[in-house]
């Protein structure tokens, strides 16, 4: 697998990410990408959402899936709708991929790289809700043009959605929240559903990662916006 590279204009919204792998995870990686994994970088045509699970039900799409057990635990509870996970840290995917086959997990595959990429092959209308949980808050001012929900992204993303289809972000960055609120309420497509911070859904599970955030004082933002 490799990387995409940055296409002219485009700026990257990651950081590329490798990281040791244990021996169950190279084992995983090894075996179960074949049947579960998508290199988006290798996608030359539209990407059939349908043609990757090979049956046709609402889908999810996780950006930035992490070591894949908050996607695990949510696609085991929901068994009646597909998740996508996108991630760039090869321990991560190959965690996700232990984790499908150990819980049995049919509705989910895992992409390999840029998930903007992705989502631009994909069909307009065709995702059921967009996950975007802890992304990369890029905090220095230089650097906050890297960050994904800016207004150019989520009206990609907004765009992919089906009407009725929610796009959900949660961040422990008070001021990446900040500036999150005003991008999503400012696309006229999208419906803030709680007219704020959204109180934490219990189907967003708590990661490690999270848990962090809060032992270390951060409060944690949820945001969920509808497509009209």
């Amino acid at each position: 697998m490799t990387l995409p590279d940055i296409a002219a204009g485009r700026i990257r919204t990651f950081h590329p990410r490798r990281g040791r792998m244990s021996e169950r995870q190279r084992d995983a990686l090894t075996r179960l990408w074949p049947a579960y994994g998508l290199e988006i970088a290798a996608l030359d045509g539209p990407c059939d959402p349908t043609a990757l699970f090979g049956r046709r039900a609402p889908l999810v799409l996780e950006i930035g899936s992490g070591m894949g057990d908050a996607t695990a635990a949510m696609a085991a509870a929901d068994r009646d709708r597909h998740y996508l996970a996108v991630e760039v840290h090869t321990p991560g995917i190959a965690n996700l991929l232990d984790l499908v086959e150990r819980h049995g997990l049919d509705n989910v595959r895992v992409a390999e790289g840029d998930a903007l990429d992705l989502v631009r092959a994909m069909p307009e209308g065709c995702l059921d809700a967009v996950h975007v949980y802890f992304p990369d808050p890029w905090p220095k001012t230089r650097h906050h043009k890297r960050r994904i929900i800016a207004p150019a992204h989520v009206a990609l993303l907004r765009s992919r959605l089906a009407p009725g289809g929610t796009l959900h972000c949660a961040t422990d960055w008070a001021e990446y929240a900040e500036s999150m609120r005003e991008t999503l309420t400012a696309d006229p497509e999208l419906v803030d559903v709680h007219g704020g911070y959204a109180p934490r859904p219990e189907h967003r599970p708590v990661t490690k990662f999270e848990r962090r955030a809060l032992t270390a004082g951060r409060e944690v933002f949820d945001l969920i916006h509808r497509r009209r």
